[in-house]
């Protein structure tokens, strides 16, 4: 796991001082060696943590054995054994960096689809002066870059953009602002710059005189077929094999490994593996609370005894998220309202201490449907319930907090899956909007390829989860959080072979009922014994509620209150005021997100000034 930036031009001043900008804001994320290339058009930089090959012959950037490509590489691709037995590369080294390279040289742009990991890649061929970026199928690896005519520079952070490029060329998307309080965070392929982007999952892109090209290599839509698997005994014998395969392929390391384990389904079950297959005690990291609603510590004590782990915890106090938040608000780069940011922070921060590499369990929601707005897809698309709806509305508006909140889920909307998805996180309906930002933009609406078979609405939902929940909130959260404190972070359940089979599984075996993540928990109780978790379902969550009522009330209110407001003006003073004196009340304890990402927002917006 690493830091990448660079660039290519053909006329803007770019040099090696603009590397070295570059090389320092990305130095978190790999402590250990700095290198740089310049040639011509084209710089590299690569801040690198040692995780494979720890020899200064795996150094980055990279060169081809023929000396013709150079790498900068972000990542890890756990197949690159099999992949230079398979094409018969020779290596100098035991690194995966020399072996993807040397496929790339010998195959050119098609070697991605023989990668199976998580990375983040620049290519530069110094014959054809060509820079070519690739991005993992998932997204799990960030790449953004600024864009314009005869110029491109990328970076595996925002902050190294910014500190590197003129400022009044970084001018606010709107439409990213507005997204950003519609979702909590920011969707791909914008970012919360008007010229800097994202490159999508499973998204190359190639660099040269003639501008950039880019194009999709991979994505889900392609792969779901028009058949399920409908069978629950071969799915659940299928799904069994290549968990474990791939929770064995990520527990290759030249350093010490271990799990971030909370004490639910998908953590619970991808530590469980990890202790099975890695030979020794694995170790646990966890997080409490003090507020028994939020804390699943317990939980995870009594799995970590199962499987027999080294576990850790340390319990999160308010004193220390308050002290985290600056720097969560300045190491996200731009606005960002997971507050679960916190407790992964310090859950990182825990674990660097004894690990350089953690497993985590993020993926099992979005692939089996673990969500309560995959429920809510369903009914809400119920013929007799769109008829009733406006009723339900009207009468749900007259309770407390929880059926207030529930009836803004009945509301009208262009796009049903982000409007779902919004309302279940607490942010601004599409509605809301209109009266709180100044000047409102078109909506958001995601964008599907077409596919084989006809989604169900659950289904639908899902996909929305998977194309923009996942690579642009949770990855987003678990990359910056981990790699503040240099700790690789690999992700088993989003193996593409085990995200290529959840798209093709019969709805049923991913949602029964109201049960989600039905086949999944089914192999989980392989594992470890299913009273465990016969509980309701928790999430890793803060108790940000009492927090900003309590010890956050300051920094709270200080990013809320009318002169800064009014100082930013992205929205109206007035319907924020009126938002406050609503929350007071616990009638409308439900506004809490909306809050707080209008505070996060100004804060970001002032730590910019």
């Amino acid at each position: 796991m690493c830091g990448i930036a660079g660039y290519w031009h053909s006329g803007m001043e770019l040099n090696e001082q603009s590397l070295e900008l570059m090389s320092e804001s990305l130095r978190h994320r790999g402590p250990d060696y700095s290198g740089l290339f310049s040639e011509e058009k084209v710089g590299l930089v690569h801040e690198r943590l040692s995780i494979i090959d720890l020899n200064a012959r795996a150094n980055q950037p990279i060169y081809s054995h023929d000396g013709r490509f150079v790498m900068v590489y972000n990542g890890e691709v756990y197949n690159y054994r099999e992949l230079a037995a398979q094409f018969r590369i020779e290596t100098r080294t035991t690194s995966d960096s020399e072996v993807v390279l040397e496929l790339f040289a010998k195959k050119g742009v098609e070697f991605v689809n023989s990668l199976s990991g998580m990375f983040a890649i620049a290519i530069y061929d110094r014959q054809e002066q060509r820079l070519f970026l690739f991005r993992d199928r998932v997204g799990i690896k960030p790449l953004y870059y600024y864009e314009k005519p005869g110029t491109c520079v990328f970076a595996s952070e925002l902050k190294a953009l910014q500190n590197c490029l003129p400022k009044n060329w970084l001018q606010i998307n709107h439409r990213s602002v507005s997204n950003y309080l519609h979702l909590g965070f920011i969707p791909a392929p914008d970012s919360i710059y008007e010229d800097v982007h994202k490159l999508l999952p499973g998204e190359l892109a190639i660099i040269d005189t003639n501008g950039i090209v880019k194009r999709k290599w991979w994505s889900i839509e392609q792969k779901i077929k028009k058949d399920h698997i409908k069978s629950e005994k071969e799915a659940l014998i299928r799904l069994d094999k290549i968990v474990n395969s791939a929770v064995q392929s990520r527990l290759i390391s030249d350093v010490p490994v271990g799990t971030f384990l909370s004490g639910g389904v998908d953590s619970s079950l991808v530590s469980a593996l990890a202790a099975r297959h890695f030979p020794g005690k694995i170790k646990t990291f966890t997080i409490g609370f003090e507020h028994a609603r939020h804390n699943e510590a317990d939980y995870a004590a009594k799995v970590a005894a199962h499987i027999g782990s080294e576990h850790r915890l340390l319990y999160a106090t308010e004193k220390e998220a308050e002290e985290l938040l600056p720097d969560i608000i300045s190491h996200y780069d731009e606005p960002f309202a997971d507050t679960s940011a916190i407790p992964t922070m310090l859950v990182s921060r825990l674990a660097k201490n004894e690990v350089s590499v953690t497993l985590s369990g993020d993926g099992g929601d979005e692939l089996f449907m673990g969500y309560g707005s995959h429920v809510w897809a369903g009914r809400l698309a119920n013929q007799q319930t769109r008829i009733m709806a406006p009723l339900y509305r009207t009468a749900l508006k007259l309770g407390g907090s929880r059926y207030k909140r529930v009836a803004r889920m009945f509301e009208k909307a262009n796009a049903i899956e982000p409007h779902i998805f919004s309302q279940e996180q607490y942010f601004f309906s599409q509605r809301e909007l209109t009266h709180l930002l100044k000047e409102p933009v078109a909506e958001f609406s995601p964008y599907y390829e077409q596919v084989k078979s006809q989604l169900t609405p659950e289904e639908r939902q899902a996909l929305f989860d998977f194309k923009y929940y996942l690579p642009d909130d949770l990855l987003t959260k678990v990359d910056r959080a981990s790699m503040r404190y240099a700790l690789e972070t690999r992700v088993p359940l989003l193996d593409y072979r085990i995200v290529e089979m959840a798209f093709n599984l019969d709805p049923s075996l991913r949602l029964k009922g109201k049960t989600g993540k039905y086949l999944l928990k089914k192999l989980l109780y392989r594992y470890v014994p299913e009273e465990i978790f016969d509980r309701p379902k928790q999430g890793f969550s803060v108790p940000l509620e009492q927090w900003m009522k309590g010890p956050l009330a300051d920094w709270f209110n200080t990013y809320l209150n009318r002169s800064m407001l009014v100082k930013h003006g992205v929205v109206e003073p007035d319907y924020v005021a009126s938002l406050q004196k609503k929350f007071k009340s616990p009638k409308y304890a439900f506004l809490y997100n909306r809050l707080w990402a209008i505070a996060a927002l100004h804060a970001w917006l002032d730590s910019r000034r």
